[in-house]
């Protein structure tokens, strides 16, 4: 039986090789932009207009200028689909009823606009802010909880506390995966975040400390079965017993996401594109960050972090 434990060094290389470019990518896209990622009206707040105009007088320089003209001079405009289409949209400050009245009046000079296509989208920056504390709020608590309850259900188990900590210490290493692509996508794709991608983190972090809790049982249950055993053996028989069920549910979700991936509509597959991300990290931490950690802890090989009551030294109960 293939020792996955005993690689663990080559795992926590692999996830670092992952990590550490996405915190510099991060970190670029701060220097350059101001922020790790860009940012939907969800969260700065403001107006986004889609419009549909009816033949080609509409260009990018005419539709700036009317939005220049009512005061607005940061608006990012885009064309969607082709050139043919006519189609364009414009993300601008907040604007208010009579504004947006006078814009689409503007607009109507330069091209017909079709009005059965139009919308337009707007959020105020207070709502913007209060999503962003609402989801730090969440993932924070969120992890609070899942500590708790892992010390209760895993209390008979020495050191429990340390299945907690892995467990969140694999929910972060998703997190900061599905950022670090998130980041990269929105470079190069323009990819925003919005509170869809909320969700799908959200999804992430269940998916993530599910799996973990899985193999942690099965450590659970094997720990008095195999008393004097060495706790590496325990834990590598533990995954072994839980892999193939882990993968064969993530597969079916994989499989439908690559569906919808291939044939969905565009606004659902950043979506699960991201979801897609997220859950193949979080297969993989559960097995192959989550227990491999709890095992170097338990061998002190951690900084800082001790080593104590080792299962090595635990035998069997004389009868």
């Amino acid at each position: 039986m293939f020792n996955i434990v005993q690689k663990r060094r080559w795992f926590f290389l692999l996830s670092a090789l992952i990590i550490v470019p996405g915190l510099a990518i991060m970190i670029f896209s701060t220097v350059s932009t101001g922020a790790p990622f860009r940012l939907s009206i969800d969260f700065l707040g403001g107006s986004i207009y889609e419009l549909k105009f009816n033949d080609a007088g509409a260009t990018e320089d005419g539709i700036r200028r009317v939005f220049t003209s009512v005061g607005d001079d940061s608006v990012i405009i885009q064309q969607i689909g082709s050139a043919a289409a006519w189609r364009w949209s414009v993300r601008a400050s907040f604007h208010d009823v009579s504004v947006t009245n006078d814009i689409l009046a503007r607009l109507g000079e330069l091209a017909p606009i079709d009005r059965g296509s139009f919308r337009v989208e707007t959020v105020s920056a207070t709502i913007g802010q209060e999503v962003t504390r609402s989801a730090l709020a969440a993932v924070a608590v969120g992890a609070l909880v899942i500590t708790g309850f892992i010390v209760i259900a895993f209390r008979q188990v020495p050191n429990a506390i340390r299945y907690g900590v892995c467990a969140i210490a694999a929910m972060i290493h998703d997190i900061l995966v599905v950022m670090g692509v998130m980041s990269l996508f929105g470079l190069l794709l323009g990819w925003e975040i919005d509170a869809l991608f909320l969700t799908a983190v959200l999804t992430v972090v269940g998916f993530s400390v599910q799996d973990s809790i899985v193999v942690f049982d099965r450590i659970r249950e094997n720990i008095p079965k195999h008393l004097g055993e060495p706790y590496e053996t325990i834990v590598n028989r533990s995954i072994w017993e839980t892999i193939h069920r882990s993968l064969a549910t993530q597969l079916n979700a994989f499989f439908i996401m690559i569906a919808i991936l291939l044939f969905g509509g565009e606004t659902v597959k950043q979506f699960i594109a991201i979801l897609f991300i997220g859950l193949l990290s979080g297969t993989y931490s559960s097995i192959f960050t989550a227990v491999p950690l709890l095992v170097a802890w338990e061998k002190g090989e951690l900084p800082i972090l001790g080593r104590d009551a080792p299962m090595e030294e635990l035998e069997p109960e004389s009868a």
